[in-house]
């Protein structure tokens, strides 16, 4: 049975449809399933370019590395494994990057929106990220919203990740 997620925006009122790509990364669907509901501030990235995304605690399922990608595409839902460590640089902006650093491990859930991402990071070189999802439906409004979190400012948005009620 294929599954979906519903992708949200809060205060954009936006949100995208997914199905999760249980054949290519079983582990980190799984995974994700176990974390859901989930969410938090949103941030966008720094480096990959056309990317959005929030950071939330482990789970407890590490899915290892499964349909891997440093170039993601549009619609892209991408999952990262960091320690509080590599989150704790002070340049990456995070508020209270000092909590980050108290946590052993945190996940990245993340969206692509556009084309022409890389996956690399100054302090750490390539990172890799599981394609676990792809946005089905909804992705032309919700990279609009993607785009003015970028241009508009971050503070204050969050972004939701969950299973999607089928009828």
């Amino acid at each position: 049975m294929t599954q979906h997620l519903r992708i949200t925006l809060t205060s954009r009122g936006v949100s995208a449809r997914a199905r999760l790509l249980t054949e290519a990364a079983p582990r980190t669907c799984a995974a994700v399933l176990q974390a859901l509901p989930a969410g938090g501030q949103v941030y966008h990235g720094k480096y990959a370019r056309n990317e959005i995304y929030t950071l939330i605690p482990h789970p407890g399922s590490e899915p290892g590395a499964e349909n891997t990608t440093i170039t993601p595409i549009p619609g892209d839902l991408c999952w990262f494994t960091f320690t509080g460590d590599d989150l704790g640089n002070p340049a990456y902006g995070y508020e209270g990057g000092e909590q980050h650093r108290e946590m052993r491990s945190i996940v990245d859930l993340a969206v692509f929106y556009g084309r022409n991402n890389l996956l690399i990071n100054g302090d750490q070189g390539w990172v890799p990220g599981n394609v676990y999802g792809t946005i089905v439906s909804g992705l032309e409004e919700f990279a609009a919203a993607c785009q003015d979190v970028w241009m508009g400012g971050a503070r204050g948005e969050t972004l939701t990740f969950s299973r999607e009620e089928t009828g």
